[in-house]
């Protein structure tokens, strides 16, 4: 799910605070932040002890996994994401993106690093779509899978009924969050509660299990596995997934929500969950089977299932809205093609909904649970995907650190070269599982990768072919004004990528009609590496000539464009816009590929069949449909 812009997020920070109130946005990140890492209690501790990870079910080592998990929480959550990463906002957003332009910024005098980190921050977004893949499939089938405890005859029923709930969550994205989002939280509340609840009581019953508080115990059972200790941290790693949710989705909940959720409920309802489920093995053995279904007593089991699967809606609905909002920044960024994008509230702007996302993710929902037809199948897709993802911002964090933040070289290294280790350590656990599963998201992510790479290296390629076969602006100007054609007094916008030549539609338009416009504005819109851009920012006029003035409107990558409404703002610069006497020229390029330095042929094919079914400018920049006219150009790469 966020300057100049410093002091617009700022003071929407402030209003927004202001309106909701801290208690209102604790609740609120309650239930879209922790959904994810909140539902691992389902699947984690049953994986651990799965027969392929060598791990014994004994008392000895039930108190060294469950102390594994509780100090993986306090050193991977607390301390790196809770304490350290959260203190990384890009004016106030975070996540991927937002870190990776944060990083890229702090590294511009040096072109080459800017580059690799933009890359490596890419290619560590890209997997995130892997991540929105697999935990609905994980945590919708886990949570289902609890049938299986009240009557093994269910068991045939759990990959349709999971695909079922899958299919009607997807199918509702385009009503928005908005309406569902208050349940959410108390929802959320009430299952950590009973977390803490059902671990409590299991503890009380089983008090050995104490014990996993002292980290010795994690440490001894990590030494004593030897290098068979790698198979058990690629499960132990389920309990951490999600916790990329608390800095993606600081910029919708600020810093001190998120932050106090965590300390007050979400760790402590955890961590007793975790604790209780190894005093119920150190119980009975044969819970193994299922011990998160089987803590519950049998009365309340029916009760369990549905309220187990509104927590993983709940956070399927997490990951969904973080697709949504990671593929607008992409857009904005110009890594990916313009897209549909629908805004499902007046009031909030990161509420959105992109159909084309929605059908993608669907698809690679529904395959999945398919193909892998149960939570443990799926466990060993999880977690590659998650660990390099945590590795690749640990590493932009240090740039951040030591480049943006000024911070000595030593104290840089030591506040995340620590993280980066465990962060590794994690990665080579579930690096063993690349041909169980763990293949699923790296492809996914590798795809991607290859697409976003694809496109902007396009633009790049497109926009400079453009700039070398153009005529200059200026001294087109100074022709046109020398000698003027007929003129009509109303106002023609020309958006262009490059302001410095004449567009093409300009070209056909005065070529064609024979006609100058009163007004022609050379139109560029730009998007920065921020979040936000104030309106104070947001414009630049120049005057060209007696006809002419160039435009260039900035947007962050969490704004939402409007161009009309920007145009507006001109007349405080001496330019007046009037709405109703506006028409805005398109040049639609179709780009043919051609043998030679710029991209492979495939990559130049690709590139023009995504730029031929990408999104309208009309819609993505809110133009009036019926003030826009198309003028088409062959442009060759």
């Amino acid at each position: 799910m966020t300057s100049s812009a410093v002091s617009s997020s700022v003071s929407q920070g402030s209003a927004h605070n202001a309106r909701h109130g801290l208690g209102a946005l604790t609740l609120a990140a309650l239930g879209v932040v922790y959904g994810d890492i909140g539902t691992s209690p389902l699947y984690t501790v049953k994986e651990v002890f799965a027969p392929h990870t060598g791990v014994v079910l004994n008392a000895h080592n039930i108190i060294g996994v469950v102390s594994v998990i509780l100090w993986a929480l306090m050193l991977v959550v607390t301390l790196k994401y809770v304490i350290l990463i959260l203190r990384a906002d890009n004016r106030g957003e975070g996540g991927g993106l937002a870190l990776t332009a944060l990083a890229a910024r702090a590294v511009q005098d040096s072109p080459r690093l800017r580059k690799v980190l933009l890359l490596l921050g890419l290619f560590g977004a890209t997997l995130f779509y892997g991540d929105s893949i697999i935990t609905p499939a994980i945590s919708v089938i886990g949570a289902i899978e609890g049938i299986e405890v009240i009557t093994p005859a269910m068991t045939p029923y759990v990959v349709p009924l999971s695909v079922l709930v899958l299919l009607g969550l997807f199918a509702v994205q385009h009503f928005g969050t908005h309406s569902v989002g208050r349940f959410f939280g108390p929802v959320i509340v009430l299952w950590f509660v009973t977390l803490g609840a059902l671990g409590v009581m299991h503890i009380t019953r089983e008090p050995a299990i104490l014990q996993a508080l002292n980290p010795v115990h994690a440490w001894h059972f990590l030494i004593e596995r030897g290098p068979l200790v790698l198979a058990a941290v690629g499960a132990i790693v389920l309990a951490l997934t999600g916790a990329e949710a608390l800095y993606a989705d600081m910029g919708h909940f600020g810093r001190k929500p998120i932050q106090l959720a965590w300390t007050t409920l979400v760790l402590p309802g955890l961590a007793l969950n975790y604790m209780g489920q190894g005093a119920l093995l150190m119980q009975d053995p044969s819970a193994l089977a299922n011990p998160f279904y089987r803590m519950f007593p049998e009365s309340w089991m029916v009760g369990a299932v549905v309220l187990s699967t509104l927590a993983a809606i709940i956070a399927s609905q997490a990951v969904i809205s973080g697709a949504y909002s990671m593929t607008r920044q992409a857009i904005l960024l110009g890594f990916l093609p313009r897209m549909d994008i629908h805004f499902t509230s007046e009031n909030e702007s990161g509420q959105i909904y992109i159909p084309a996302v929605n059908r993608a993710l669907l698809v690679g929902v529904v395959l999945a649970v398919l193909a892998f037809k149960s939570s443990s199948a799926l466990a060993g897709a999880y977690g590659i995907a998650v660990t390099l993802t945590m590795a690749i911002t640990t590493a932009l964090t240090f740039f951040v650190i030591y480049k943006a933040w000024k911070l000595p070289l030593a104290l840089a290294l030591g506040a995340t070269g620590f993280f980066l280790v465990v962060d590794l350590f994690l990665f080579a656990g579930c690096a063993i599982k690349l041909w169980d599963g763990g293949w699923f998201p790296l492809a996914m992510g590798l795809m991607l990768f290859l697409f976003m790479t694809t496109w902007a290296r396009g633009r790049e390629l497109l926009v400079e072919t453009i700039r070398q076969d153009g005529l200059a602006l200026e001294s087109f100007i100074e022709m046109i004004e020398a000698h003027p054609p007929h003129s009509v007094p109303r106002t023609a916008v020309y958006p262009v990528a490059n302001p410095d030549t004449v567009p093409q539609a300009m070209l056909h338009n005065i070529k064609h009609n024979q006609v100058l416009h009163e007004k022609n504005v050379i139109l560029t819109v730009l998007f920065d590496e921020v979040p936000w851009v104030s309106e104070q920012d947001r414009l630049q006029v120049q005057p060209l000539g007696q006809h002419f003035w160039r435009v260039v409107v900035r947007y962050g990558f969490m704004d939402n464009p409007d161009v009309p409404q920007a145009l507006s703002g001109c007349a405080a610069y001496g330019l007046n816009i009037s709405m109703f006497e506006t028409t805005y020229f398109l040049s639609r390029e179709t780009v043919v590929s051609t043998p030679g330095a710029g991209m492979a042929q495939w990559r130049e094919k690709l590139f023009a069949t995504m730029n031929r079914n990408a999104g309208g400018v009309v819609e993505f920049f809110r133009l009036p449909d019926n003030a826009v006219v198309e003028l088409g150009t062959r442009v060759q790469i």
